[in-house]
């Protein structure tokens, strides 16, 4: 019973968050939360803001063109690339997949497994459990069982409690890992628990107290300043896991054997990583595209954006096609954004629409380099596919990489003609401009299993999962990047174009852009349970694209500006392993 009791008053920190600021319900109004712990969020939010490098644009450079005029290019001044070569492939760990630890994992998954079993039968204590190896990021080893124990749980849902039964807290836990496995919950479970007059919550004595005692620990005051923060729904797992193993470390009830598997597959993983982060720089290296010196050379944050899509060990080679795809997504975002003329990037648009070289020779040499290395890139890429999976791919990669560069080109018109687009013209073309189709497209061959005919045809038309991505990264970017973007000359983002459209203040616009990535979290959830004909890891994939973005954007440009968060993050989930320690 000791168990359950420590449990219910962490879990319920997540269930309480989730149920009242997640989209994923949203039925109710928000939960009044201590402002003290808001406050010093914001507080923060603000501090970090201001301390900003801000990107100005520069249009003294003069550079000649293929004609041999000298033509103004503007430059977004760019920090260079903060992580080194020579640092890169130095990098190195004894937590090896060849290693003893390797074999110290596999012990502990069999110990694991026979904790599983002492708690068949009791349903909560058992996703209690599944919620805690999901959170320490080691889940995946345990998938069978764990699909096994949800299997029973919702084929029992409707007899497993009757109402007088059902408390607030064991709801909204099955709910929410019954719902994150794909199982069609109703959100109406939750009515049992309203006042049938006022509509609102009425919650026992047990409940409430839980709630007294879980804002009254200091320990679990930081777990709530990080639910605050972002909902547990909308976190990337790789990073919530890097948090969440520190956490469960201060637990009272922690178990030293799970702790142990936790750290040290974490640790094995991470040597995967820095594997596929060797292997990204020495072929970027060859490409010889690190020398435009124009373009954001972000290969460590595009293999960090990679793993927080897929941290799993089977996913490498993903991982390292993905961190590829990010850098020509960065380096054509910047030719169409700063440095190119629009006759430059109208005759770019149309080699790649062409899908042709033998057009190459009108392109200035710094194109003719892109282009070529590019060109050979996706080839190669298709053909990788047709050998490895037989799926000849190639016209999905070609339509998704020229609907990129088409949406580029139009949101170079607005900026050269000063066009201020209405709101619905810049989000029908900014979901695909923010790159998410042709990222899940890349990877929907490592993620479909087995591919069809009927999905490959619906990934052609790109289907609501894609879209809604799409969109929510745009909105989740455009808050935090506006600003800067416009003042190195880029286009009216999303705030202001519902401000010269709608008439209001940034505030105002602001506050209906949150707005709309609650709802649009909504839709992304509904695609996840609804039928289709996309396997379970291709819409969580689709699904932590998003999580990424939002944790990329969450204190400003943490792509661009590499030296804050961001370096941070890759310190922690990258480079340094975990510490171990012996526990009694």
């Amino acid at each position: 019973m000791a168990y359950h009791t420590v449990q219910f008053s962490t879990s319920l920190s997540i269930c309480t968050s989730f149920i009242s600021r997640s989209p994923a319900l949203s039925l109710y109004p928000a939960a009044p939360f201590p402002t003290s712990s808001i406050q010093r969020l914001r507080s923060t939010t603000r501090v970090l803001a201001s301390s900003r490098v801000q990107c100005v644009a520069d249009n003294s450079k003069q550079v000649s063109n293929i004609n041999g005029e000298n033509i103004a290019r503007r430059s977004a001044n760019y920090q260079p690339p903060l992580w080194k070569f020579d640092y890169v492939q130095s990098l190195g760990t004894q937590y090896t997949k060849e290693s003893l630890y390797a074999e110290r994992v596999e012990n502990l998954k069999d110990e694991e497994r026979e904790i599983l079993k002492t708690l068949e039968g009791d349903h909560i204590a058992q996703l209690e459990h599944i919620d805690i190896l999901q959170r320490l990021g080691i889940s995946y080893h345990f998938e069978a069982e764990i699909q096994s124990v949800l299997e029973e749980i919702y084929t029992n849902y409707n007899n497993m409690y009757s109402k007088k039964n059902m408390n607030l807290y064991a709801t909204a836990l099955e709910f929410r890992i019954l719902r994150q496995h794909g199982y069609q919950i109703p959100q109406e479970v939750f009515n049992a628990f309203r006042d049938e007059k006022t509509g609102k919550f009425s919650t026992d004595d047990h409940t409430m107290a839980a709630m007294l005692s879980l804002y009254e620990a200091s320990f679990h005051m930081v777990e709530v300043s990080h639910a605050l923060e972002l909902p547990l729904h909308w976190r990337t797992p790789r990073l919530e896991s890097r948090w969440f193993i520190d956490m469960y470390e201060r637990r009272q009830d922690m178990n030293p054997s799970l702790l142990e598997l936790a750290k040290l597959d974490f640790n094995i993983v991470q040597s995967t990583h820095q594997e596929d982060l060797k292997h990204a720089y020495r072929w970027w290296r060859k490409t010889g595209l690190g020398k435009l010196e124009f373009a954001r050379d972000r290969l460590m944050e595009n293999l960090l954006l990679t793993l927080g899509f897929a941290f799993e060990p089977q996913f490498s080679s993903y991982r390292r096609l993905g961190t590829k795809v990010n850098a020509f997504v960065t380096l054509i975002d910047d030719i169409y954004d700063v440095y190119g003329t629009l006759d430059e990037l109208e005759l770019f648009t149309d080699a790649v629409e062409r899908w042709d070289t033998s057009g190459m020779d009108q392109l200035p040499d710094y194109m003719r380099m892109c282009f070529l290395a590019f060109h050979n890139f996706v080839n190669d890429t298709a053909l990788e596919f047709l050998k490895e999976h037989g799926i000849h791919y190639i016209k999905y990669l070609k339509k998704a990489w020229a609907d990129l560069c088409k949406s580029y080109l139009v949101e170079a018109k607005w900026y050269y003609s000063g066009y201020t687009p209405t709101f619905q013209e810049y989000i029908d073309n900014a979901w695909i401009s923010f790159s998410v189709p042709v990222i899940l497209v890349n990877v929907y061959v490592f993620a479909a299993n087995p591919t069809t005919k009927e999905a490959l045809t619906c990934l052609e038309e790109y289907p609501s999962i894609i879209r809604q991505s799409g969109i929510l990264c745009r909105f989740l970017n455009d808050l935090e990047t506006s600003l800067d973007e416009i003042k190195r000359g880029d286009v009216p983002k999303s705030i202001q174009c519902y401000m010269h459209e709608a008439g209001v203040s940034e505030e105002k616009a602001r506050q209906h852009i949150k707005l709309l990535i609650r709802e649009t979290w909504k839709k992304i959830n509904e695609d996840r349970v609804a039928d289709s004909s996309f396997s379970k890891t291709f819409t969580e994939i689709a699904t932590n694209v998003v999580r990424m973005a939002q944790s990329m954007y969450l204190h400003g440009d943490g792509y661009a500006i590499q030296d804050r968060e961001t370096k941070e993050l890759v310190m922690s989930l990258l480079v340094d392993p975990i510490p171990l320690k012996s526990y009694p």
